[in-house]
């Protein structure tokens, strides 16, 4: 036997010597004692392995945790029946150590079942007040997914005497400002529900917004449209990565589908709510207007039914600088925010149907929180008509050649009316916030654009049955300068004799001068003018 054997093996053989004769002593004393020398036994037992700490003293040693294990040791070790549990029972009352400080009562809790249900918080509740800092934390969450848009100075400010700076919303990839609110509101998902899906039952821009955005961040999306959408609108959610699925004539027959959807299969259900995340994200074109353009003196943005642009730019941009003015414009013919701050509660809508027009705008979908915000920080909401809301339109595609809807423009309508002369010689920023409308919609607008600027007219003639007369015709628009876009004949139903055509022309001008100078040339060589007014 080695030096190292022998020396432990003397040590147990000591060991054991002490634990024998403790023991016996143990079974000579008192029961009422036994207790005590088995606790100091084991104290010293346990100091002898821990080692000697500072100064000499034995301190045990931590017991190494996994916090990630902490969560799981209680339900999983419980299950498989690994962990023991005692009862306790004391009886009497706790010596009290400190007079002075009087000791809270112990909470009262209240035993449950085991199988009872476990009732979830709401992913976003609505009745959450939005803040600035929720607006900061929403600029930084969402600057790689959303484009920072230019806010430049117009060409327009000449022409109505107003510093104009637009704020070109309409460049983000989808067109739309929504994509702010809505990016935010996917990235505050938990995992669980981004792993399942969303679902939502919009043809809208919000609609497009989310099948763009929850395609990137591999979240499986479901749009429920009615057939009526136009076929583009399917085919562009289609290319965003959405399954689209046509259901119902009306927009409440997808709403319906899309709900019982979501509740069969778990997805989440998601539309423009009125809670502080979807709001902080739209905010978040308060922060760069108000960091873009310095000096602001008042900043323009649509409101009509869906207010939440207004509403969350106001909070960051009265936080920022209070004695910015906010302006809230909506058309005249729905005047939903409007009326609701009139009478304290929210408008609905009367039939439903969206305006094809105005779209989001006629709709109300805004909640009590985009009500108190917009009554506490905007400082006035106008209302405009649509012949205003359509020369928006054309000023914007000819001088910033910026192709917006309705929504986007009608900023600029309230300067194109005449509705803000105290804005004379300031610096304003105006949001333009939308540019998703159908082509054939859009050239319509257009056309009735320019019929209201007087630049497109039309007239009617009597002239006789000859080519020669046609030719003299075309040669005096010719000198006139006019743009002839066309030209029809009538021979049949003309109220004139056998031999005489009337001809109607609509032909484009410069502006409403040059349209009376026409007007006046063709008087004097035709005197069966007939000007069509509108």
């Amino acid at each position: 036997m080695n030096f190292a054997a022998q020396f432990w093996y003397s040590k147990a053989s000591k060991d054991r010597a002490a634990w024998t004769e403790a023991k016996a002593e143990e079974d000579n004393d008192p029961f009422w004692q036994r207790g005590e020398k088995k606790l100091k036994r084991r104290e010293s037992l346990r100091c002898r392995q821990d080692g000697p700490g500072q100064n000499g003293s034995h301190v045990p040693r931590p017991t190494p945790i996994n916090p990630e294990r902490l969560k799981d040791f209680g339900e999983e070790d419980y299950l498989n029946g690994d962990v023991k549990t005692w009862e306790m029972k004391i009886v009497g009352h706790p010596e009290e150590l400190l007079k002075d400080a009087p000791r809270a009562p112990p909470p009262q809790v209240t035993p449950s079942p085991v199988n009872a249900p476990v009732r979830r918080a709401s992913i976003r509740p609505r009745s959450e007040v939005i803040r600035f800092e929720d607006i900061s934390a929403a600029a930084f969450k969402i600057q790689g997914g959303v484009q920072k848009t230019p806010c430049m100075y117009s060409r327009l400010s000449k022409q109505y005497g107003i510093e104009i700076y637009l704020k070109k919303e309409y460049l983000q990839y989808t067109g739309s400002v929504k994509e702010r609110g809505v990016l935010y509101m996917l990235t505050t998902l938990p995992q669980e529900q981004q792993r399942k899906g969303v679902i939502a039952a919009l043809d809208s821009n919000f609609a497009m917004a989310v099948a763009f955005h929850a395609s990137e961040l591999s979240i499986p999306v479901f749009i429920i449209v009615p057939t009526s959408v136009p076929p583009a609108r399917v085919k562009i959610c289609r290319e965003y990565g959405a399954m689209v699925i046509s259901y119902g004539t009306t927009v409440q027959d997808s709403h319906s589908h899309a709900r019982r959807l979501a509740q069969e299969n778990a997805y989440l259900f998601i539309e423009e709510e009125d809670d502080a995340v979807y709001l902080a994200g739209l905010g978040t074109v308060g922060l760069e207007i108000y960091e873009q353009v310095p000096k602001l003196d008042a900043v323009l943005f649509p409101a009509g039914g869906h207010c939440g642009l207004l509403a969350g730019s106001a909070a960051a941009l009265k936080h920022l600088n209070p004695n910015i003015d906010i302006i809230g414009v909506e058309p005249e013919r729905f005047p939903i925010l409007q009326q609701s701050l009139k009478m304290d509660y929210i408008i609905k809508d009367q039939d439903g149907v969206p305006n094809l027009l105005y779209g989001d705008l006629s709709e109300t979908s805004f909640g009590n929180n985009s009500l108190q915000l917009s009554k506490k920080l905007v400082d006035k909401v106008i209302t405009v008509r649509e012949e205003d809301v359509l020369l928006s339109m054309l000023r914007l595609l000819e001088c910033e050649r910026a192709t917006v809807d309705a929504a986007g423009a009608i900023g600029l309508a309230a300067l194109v009316a005449g509705k803000l002369p105290e804005l004379k010689g300031k610096r304003v920023a105006i949001a333009l916030c939308s540019g998703n409308l159908e082509l054939p919609l859009f050239q319509q607008c257009i056309n009735r654009a320019l019929t209201l600027d007087g630049r497109l007219c039309r007239f009617s003639l009597l002239l006789p049955d000859c080519p020669a007369e046609m030719s003299k015709l075309m040669e005096l628009l010719s000198r006139e300068e006019v743009r002839v876009l066309g030209v029809t004949q009538e021979h049949v139903f003309a109220t004139c004799d056998l031999f005489s055509i009337e001809v109607t022309c609509t032909v484009e001008t410069r502006d409403r001068s040059h349209t009376s100078q026409v007007r006046v040339a063709l008087a004097d060589r035709y005197p069966t003018l007939h000007w069509r007014e509108r």
